[in-house]
């Protein structure tokens, strides 16, 4: 991680010094301060979620300690989970019961018919089943929509008006989410053609979850894996080179909590310490339209993170 840890020793927002949040004053010398995290591809499906309301306090607290806050997001856009149990988990949190970030939730994502992994694969994969809409819900509650690619869903989605992400296989995927009005392509596609010819012509973003597809690559033989990280980067390069806006987004929970592996890989792709964190905070607080002005996260490095602070209180601290 040479390439960004060197960067972090620049002043982003404000390094150093002693800084009051509430009663409590916290030194902050060698540290950078900025707004908090957000995490804008994140999963409430895995097995440890489930039947939210009945999950003790103390264990709560800590799967949210452990999943999120000590990684420094304050804020995480869940793309595909039960609804109404993630809406719970929210509830806890807003309501006090437990420290944990906010919360927005596209629900279950909309798929094409017989696309649902069987049971025994679901249960392989440590994921809840549940049931999943092939069309756009009717007034839904969610904060998004999520589509696994369908042109006229697509379509039918964006005249909401909220947020509509679309999980594209391949180039082609790309497209027609674009051309159909999606606002987020939630993946890297690294199996299909570079990204050249994609046209960005409306404000659209990308979470690339580079880190995604090495991991489940990782079965594969060297040059495949090697191929794999290729194209990705390549795809996240040509995206930004059209002036796309990046959220950063690890699909968390289809993979580890630990967001270090995708610094490293933003890094590689050519992305500067100051657009990492852009896509780690303001981008995605502009984006969405979030007022988030008293989060902050307080770090040594990027996957060091000292300090989680939501609403002017601090709600993680490294021990």
């Amino acid at each position: 991680m040479a390439a960004y840890d060197t960067i972090a020793r620049m002043q982003l927002a404000l390094a150093g010094g002693m800084i009051r949040i509430g009663s409590e004053v916290i030194d902050c010398t060698g540290l950078t301060i900025t707004r908090g995290f957000w995490n804008s591809h994140v999963h409430f499906f895995e097995r440890k979620w489930a039947d939210a309301a009945s999950i003790p306090r103390d264990e709560l607290a800590q799967q949210l300690r452990d999943t999120y806050l000590r990684h420094g997001f304050t804020t995480v856009f869940d793309l595909g989970s039960p609804l109404e149990n993630t809406q719970i988990i929210r509830e806890r949190i807003e309501s006090g019961e437990v420290d944990g970030p906010r919360i927005l939730t596209t629900g279950a994502g909309v798929v094409p018919p017989g696309m649902m992994p069987s049971d025994i694969v679901l249960r392989i994969m440590g994921v809840m089943n549940f049931p999943a809409p092939e069309t756009v819900p009717v007034d839904t509650t969610a904060d998004g929509i999520k589509l696994f690619i369908s042109d006229e869903q697509v379509a039918i989605a964006a005249r909401t008006g909220k947020p509509v992400f679309v999980h594209p296989n391949n180039t082609s995927d790309v497209r027609s989410a674009l051309r159909n009005g999606a606002n987020v392509i939630a993946h890297t596609t690294p199996f299909s053609d570079p990204w050249d010819d994609v046209v960005l012509d409306r404000r659209v973003a990308l979470t690339p979850t580079l880190a995604l597809r090495e991991f489940y690559a990782r079965h594969d033989r060297i040059s495949t894996r090697e191929n794999v990280r290729r194209a990705s980067i390549a795809q996240l390069q040509q995206w930004i080179a059209k002036g796309g806006l990046v959220l950063f987004g690890t699909d968390l929970g289809a993979v580890d909590p630990d967001p270090s592996p995708e610094y490293q890989l933003m890094s590689e792709a050519g992305m500067s310490f100051e657009q990492i964190v852009a896509s780690l905070t303001t981008t995605p607080r502009d984006f969405f339209g979030i007022d988030t002005g008293a989060d902050l996260t307080i770090f040594k490095r990027l996957d060091d993170v000292r300090y989680t602070i939501r609403n002017g209180r601090v709600i993680y601290r490294q021990r």
